[in-house]
Protein backbone atom coordinates (compact mmCIF):
# COMPACT_ATOMS: atom_id res chain seq x y z
CA UNK A 1 0.00 0.00 0.00
CA UNK A 2 1.46 3.37 -1.07
CA UNK A 3 1.88 6.07 1.58
CA UNK A 4 1.09 9.72 0.89
CA UNK A 5 1.84 12.78 3.00
CA UNK A 6 -0.58 15.70 2.45
CA UNK A 7 0.69 19.08 3.69
CA UNK A 8 -1.72 22.03 3.43
CA UNK A 9 -3.11 24.68 5.77
CA UNK A 10 -6.61 24.40 4.27
CA UNK A 11 -8.21 21.93 6.67
CA UNK A 12 -11.22 21.17 4.48
CA UNK A 13 -8.99 20.31 1.53
CA UNK A 14 -6.77 18.09 3.68
CA UNK A 15 -9.78 16.23 5.07
CA UNK A 16 -11.28 15.74 1.62
CA UNK A 17 -8.01 14.49 0.14
CA UNK A 18 -7.39 12.21 3.10
CA UNK A 19 -10.86 10.68 2.83
CA UNK A 20 -10.58 10.07 -0.91
CA UNK A 21 -7.06 8.70 -0.67
CA UNK A 22 -7.92 6.31 2.17
CA UNK A 23 -10.90 5.13 0.12
CA UNK A 24 -8.45 4.57 -2.73
CA UNK A 25 -6.37 2.26 -0.52
CA UNK A 26 -3.53 4.66 0.24
CA UNK A 27 -2.00 5.18 3.69
CA UNK A 28 -2.26 8.88 4.48
CA UNK A 29 -0.51 11.21 6.90
CA UNK A 30 -1.33 14.90 7.09
CA UNK A 31 0.28 18.13 8.24
CA UNK A 32 -0.92 21.73 8.33
CA UNK A 33 2.37 23.48 7.55
CA UNK A 34 5.87 22.76 6.32
CA UNK A 35 7.42 22.37 9.77
CA UNK A 36 4.82 19.79 10.73
CA UNK A 37 5.34 18.16 7.32
CA UNK A 38 9.04 17.73 8.08
CA UNK A 39 8.13 16.16 11.43
CA UNK A 40 5.85 13.69 9.62
CA UNK A 41 8.72 12.85 7.27
CA UNK A 42 10.81 11.86 10.28
CA UNK A 43 8.00 9.54 11.42
CA UNK A 44 7.40 7.81 8.10
CA UNK A 45 8.76 7.50 4.59
CA UNK A 46 5.96 8.44 2.22
CA UNK A 47 5.98 7.33 -1.40
CA UNK A 48 4.61 10.74 -2.42
CA UNK A 49 4.19 14.19 -0.88
CA UNK A 50 1.40 16.61 -1.82
CA UNK A 51 2.39 20.05 -0.57
CA UNK A 52 0.79 23.47 -0.71
CA UNK A 53 2.98 26.26 -2.05
CA UNK A 54 1.90 28.95 0.43
CA UNK A 55 1.60 28.01 4.12
CA UNK A 56 2.42 29.58 7.50
CA UNK A 57 5.50 28.62 9.55
CA UNK A 58 7.31 27.01 6.61
CA UNK A 59 6.05 27.26 3.05
CA UNK A 60 6.08 24.52 0.44
CA UNK A 61 9.35 25.54 -1.23
CA UNK A 62 11.07 25.68 2.17
CA UNK A 63 9.78 22.25 3.10
CA UNK A 64 10.78 20.76 -0.26
CA UNK A 65 14.27 22.29 0.03
CA UNK A 66 14.72 20.78 3.52
CA UNK A 67 13.33 17.46 2.29
CA UNK A 68 15.76 17.29 -0.65
CA UNK A 69 18.70 17.72 1.74
CA UNK A 70 17.74 14.46 3.50
CA UNK A 71 19.08 11.37 1.74
CA UNK A 72 16.03 9.26 2.59
CA UNK A 73 13.65 11.84 1.06
CA UNK A 74 15.84 13.28 -1.69
CA UNK A 75 14.04 11.41 -4.48
CA UNK A 76 10.52 11.30 -3.02
CA UNK A 77 8.16 12.66 -5.68
CA UNK A 78 6.32 15.88 -4.85
CA UNK A 79 3.07 17.27 -6.21
CA UNK A 80 2.74 20.99 -5.58
CA UNK A 81 -0.72 22.46 -5.04
CA UNK A 82 -1.23 26.20 -5.42
CA UNK A 83 -3.60 28.98 -6.37
CA UNK A 84 -0.67 30.92 -7.85
CA UNK A 85 0.40 30.07 -11.37
CA UNK A 86 2.86 27.31 -12.11
CA UNK A 87 5.35 29.78 -13.61
CA UNK A 88 5.66 31.47 -10.20
CA UNK A 89 6.01 28.10 -8.45
CA UNK A 90 8.71 26.97 -10.88
CA UNK A 91 10.83 30.04 -10.00
CA UNK A 92 11.29 28.72 -6.44
CA UNK A 93 10.88 24.98 -7.01
CA UNK A 94 12.43 23.97 -10.33
CA UNK A 95 11.93 20.21 -9.91
CA UNK A 96 8.71 18.46 -8.88
CA UNK A 97 6.63 15.57 -10.21
CA UNK A 98 3.39 17.46 -10.92
CA UNK A 99 1.45 20.66 -10.29
CA UNK A 100 -2.20 21.02 -9.27
CA UNK A 101 -3.72 24.46 -9.80
CA UNK A 102 -6.14 25.32 -6.98
CA UNK A 103 -9.03 25.00 -6.93
CA UNK A 104 -8.97 21.54 -8.47
CA UNK A 105 -11.35 18.63 -8.71
CA UNK A 106 -10.53 15.71 -6.44
CA UNK A 107 -10.81 13.43 -9.47
CA UNK A 108 -7.99 15.44 -11.13
CA UNK A 109 -5.86 15.10 -8.01
CA UNK A 110 -6.41 11.34 -7.93
CA UNK A 111 -5.56 11.02 -11.63
CA UNK A 112 -2.39 13.08 -11.11
CA UNK A 113 -1.35 10.88 -8.18
CA UNK A 114 -1.87 7.72 -10.27
CA UNK A 115 0.17 9.25 -13.09
CA UNK A 116 3.03 10.15 -10.75
CA UNK A 117 3.01 6.66 -9.23
CA UNK A 118 3.03 5.21 -12.75
CA UNK A 119 6.10 7.30 -13.61
CA UNK A 120 7.87 6.20 -10.43
CA UNK A 121 7.08 2.49 -10.47
CA UNK A 122 10.11 0.71 -11.58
Amino acid sequence: MKAILVVDDEFALVEMLESELVDGSYRVRTATNGRQGLERLRETKPDLVLVDYMMPNLDGPGMIDAMRKQAEHHDTPVIIMSAVGESIVRERVPVYAAFLQKPFRISNALATIKTVFGQNSG
